[in-house]
Protein backbone atom coordinates (compact mmCIF):
# COMPACT_ATOMS: atom_id res chain seq x y z
CA UNK A 1 0.00 0.00 0.00
CA UNK A 2 1.34 3.41 -0.88
CA UNK A 3 0.22 6.98 -0.30
CA UNK A 4 -0.68 8.65 -3.59
CA UNK A 5 -2.10 11.86 -2.14
CA UNK A 6 -2.98 13.66 1.08
CA UNK A 7 -4.79 16.91 1.73
CA UNK A 8 -6.40 18.73 4.61
CA UNK A 9 -9.96 19.97 4.17
CA UNK A 10 -10.26 21.50 7.65
CA UNK A 11 -7.81 22.78 10.24
CA UNK A 12 -9.18 24.37 13.40
CA UNK A 13 -7.46 25.27 16.64
CA UNK A 14 -9.12 26.99 19.59
CA UNK A 15 -7.75 28.00 22.95
CA UNK A 16 -10.50 28.58 25.51
CA UNK A 17 -8.50 29.34 28.70
CA UNK A 18 -5.11 30.88 29.45
CA UNK A 19 -4.19 28.39 32.12
CA UNK A 20 -5.49 25.17 33.60
CA UNK A 21 -4.24 22.81 36.27
CA UNK A 22 -4.26 19.05 35.85
CA UNK A 23 -4.39 19.06 32.06
CA UNK A 24 -5.35 15.83 30.26
CA UNK A 25 -4.93 15.26 26.54
CA UNK A 26 -6.87 12.82 24.37
CA UNK A 27 -6.53 12.14 20.66
CA UNK A 28 -9.00 10.58 18.28
CA UNK A 29 -8.90 9.43 14.64
CA UNK A 30 -12.18 8.73 12.91
CA UNK A 31 -12.72 7.33 9.42
CA UNK A 32 -15.69 9.24 8.00
CA UNK A 33 -15.84 7.57 4.60
CA UNK A 34 -13.92 5.12 2.47
CA UNK A 35 -14.46 4.45 -1.21
CA UNK A 36 -12.79 2.87 -4.17
CA UNK A 37 -12.12 5.06 -7.19
CA UNK A 38 -12.33 3.34 -10.57
CA UNK A 39 -9.63 4.40 -13.00
CA UNK A 40 -9.54 4.02 -16.76
CA UNK A 41 -5.75 3.90 -16.84
CA UNK A 42 -4.15 0.56 -17.60
CA UNK A 43 -0.80 1.75 -16.26
CA UNK A 44 -1.99 1.60 -12.65
CA UNK A 45 -1.70 -1.93 -11.29
CA UNK A 46 -3.24 -1.03 -7.94
CA UNK A 47 -6.72 0.00 -6.94
CA UNK A 48 -7.24 3.48 -5.57
CA UNK A 49 -8.99 4.00 -2.25
CA UNK A 50 -9.87 7.45 -0.92
CA UNK A 51 -10.32 7.75 2.83
CA UNK A 52 -12.01 10.75 4.42
CA UNK A 53 -10.84 11.20 8.05
CA UNK A 54 -10.99 13.47 11.08
CA UNK A 55 -8.35 13.86 13.77
CA UNK A 56 -8.81 15.67 17.07
CA UNK A 57 -6.68 16.56 20.07
CA UNK A 58 -8.68 17.60 23.13
CA UNK A 59 -7.06 19.40 26.06
CA UNK A 60 -9.30 18.76 29.07
CA UNK A 61 -10.87 20.30 31.07
CA UNK A 62 -12.02 22.55 28.19
CA UNK A 63 -8.62 24.23 27.74
CA UNK A 64 -8.11 23.87 23.98
CA UNK A 65 -8.98 21.79 20.95
CA UNK A 66 -7.30 21.01 17.64
CA UNK A 67 -9.41 19.52 14.84
CA UNK A 68 -8.28 18.44 11.40
CA UNK A 69 -10.08 16.73 8.56
CA UNK A 70 -8.80 15.55 5.23
CA UNK A 71 -8.49 12.94 2.55
CA UNK A 72 -5.80 10.37 1.94
CA UNK A 73 -5.49 8.59 -1.41
CA UNK A 74 -3.98 5.13 -1.27
CA UNK A 75 -2.75 2.71 -3.89
CA UNK A 76 -3.82 -0.74 -2.68
CA UNK A 77 -3.39 -4.27 -4.03
CA UNK A 78 -6.57 -5.57 -5.64
CA UNK A 79 -7.05 -8.49 -3.24
CA UNK A 80 -6.75 -6.15 -0.24
CA UNK A 81 -9.18 -3.67 -1.82
CA UNK A 82 -11.91 -6.29 -2.06
CA UNK A 83 -11.60 -7.14 1.64
CA UNK A 84 -11.46 -3.47 2.69
CA UNK A 85 -14.57 -2.54 0.70
CA UNK A 86 -16.40 -5.66 1.92
CA UNK A 87 -15.69 -4.86 5.59
CA UNK A 88 -16.41 -1.14 5.14
CA UNK A 89 -20.06 -1.99 4.45
CA UNK A 90 -20.20 -2.67 8.23
CA UNK A 91 -18.03 0.42 8.95
CA UNK A 92 -15.03 -1.80 9.77
CA UNK A 93 -11.59 -2.20 8.22
CA UNK A 94 -9.03 -5.03 8.32
CA UNK A 95 -6.50 -4.52 11.16
CA UNK A 96 -3.43 -4.51 8.89
CA UNK A 97 -5.00 -1.92 6.58
CA UNK A 98 -6.14 0.19 9.55
CA UNK A 99 -2.66 0.18 11.09
CA UNK A 100 -0.97 1.39 7.91
CA UNK A 101 -3.75 3.95 7.32
CA UNK A 102 -3.64 5.37 10.86
CA UNK A 103 0.16 5.60 10.81
CA UNK A 104 0.01 7.57 7.55
CA UNK A 105 -2.63 9.92 8.98
CA UNK A 106 -0.68 10.36 12.23
CA UNK A 107 2.54 11.15 10.37
CA UNK A 108 0.90 14.12 8.61
CA UNK A 109 -1.44 15.33 11.37
CA UNK A 110 1.10 15.18 14.19
CA UNK A 111 3.49 17.42 12.29
CA UNK A 112 0.74 19.96 11.63
CA UNK A 113 -0.49 19.73 15.25
CA UNK A 114 3.01 20.44 16.61
CA UNK A 115 3.22 23.53 14.41
CA UNK A 116 -0.21 24.75 15.56
CA UNK A 117 0.59 24.08 19.23
CA UNK A 118 3.77 26.13 18.92
CA UNK A 119 1.92 29.03 17.26
CA UNK A 120 -0.92 28.99 19.83
CA UNK A 121 1.41 28.47 22.81
CA UNK A 122 -0.26 25.18 23.74
CA UNK A 123 1.45 22.29 25.50
CA UNK A 124 2.74 19.75 23.01
CA UNK A 125 0.55 16.67 22.69
CA UNK A 126 3.57 14.38 22.45
CA UNK A 127 6.96 14.54 24.15
CA UNK A 128 9.83 15.99 22.20
CA UNK A 129 13.33 14.56 22.45
CA UNK A 130 15.61 16.51 24.76
CA UNK A 131 19.23 16.34 25.82
CA UNK A 132 20.31 15.88 29.41
CA UNK A 133 23.77 16.60 30.77
CA UNK A 134 25.92 13.55 31.08
CA UNK A 135 26.80 12.54 34.61
CA UNK A 136 30.49 12.84 35.36
CA UNK A 137 32.23 9.62 36.28
CA UNK A 138 34.65 9.60 39.19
Amino acid sequence: MKIMGFNFTKINVEKFLDRVDDLKLTTNINIEDLKEIKTASFKIKEDIIVVKFTYAINYEPKFAKIEMAGNIVLGVEQKITKEVIKQWKDKKTPEEFKTVLFNAILRKTNLKALQLEEEMNLPLHMPMPSLKPQEKQK
